[in-house]
Parts: structure tokens; sequence; C-alpha cells
């Protein structure tokens, strides 16, 4: 199985602290040759703490229980 790091965000717990969650997507390939598999999306903290995505915006920190919210994206412009 191989992860392939797909997308990167922040999310703010109850508190306002800031972690950097990062989405990986994770894909087995198939034992027939034929059909891939669909992949599975994984969510962990840049210091490798898993996280569990409870809806689209809202996440769970396993090791403590946490739930944390994705930051909006700030577009900037130049």
């Amino acid at each position: 199985m191989a992860a392939v790091l797909v997308g990167q965000f922040h999310a703010r717990d109850a508190e306002g602290r800031i972690y950097s969650v990062h989405e990986f997507q994770e894909s087995t390939p198939p034992a027939d040759g034929l059909a891939s598999a669909a992949p599975v999306t994984t969510y962990k903290l840049a210091i490798g703490d898993r996280v569990n995505k409870l809806d689209e915006n809202e996440f769970l920190l396993v090791q403590s229980g946490v739930t944390i919210t994705r930051e909006p994206v700030s577009s900037s412009v130049s």
C-alpha cells in the first residue's frame, strides 16, 4: 500500500490552537491486476498523530479526542 500526500490545510480547536493537517490517499493494487481499488483518504497531523474525518470541515484528533475545524482557505490578491 502506498500513501501519497494530496493536500494540506490548517484546522483550529475550540481553544484557538492551530494544527497543520496533511491529507493522504492510499491505494492498494488490485489482486487481479484488472480494476484499480478506490483510493482511501487518511489524515494526519504534521507531527504524525492520526486524525479522523467527522464531516466536511470537522475532524477528531485520535490520540487526544479533541475536535478541530478546518480553517477557510484565504485567497491573497497580488
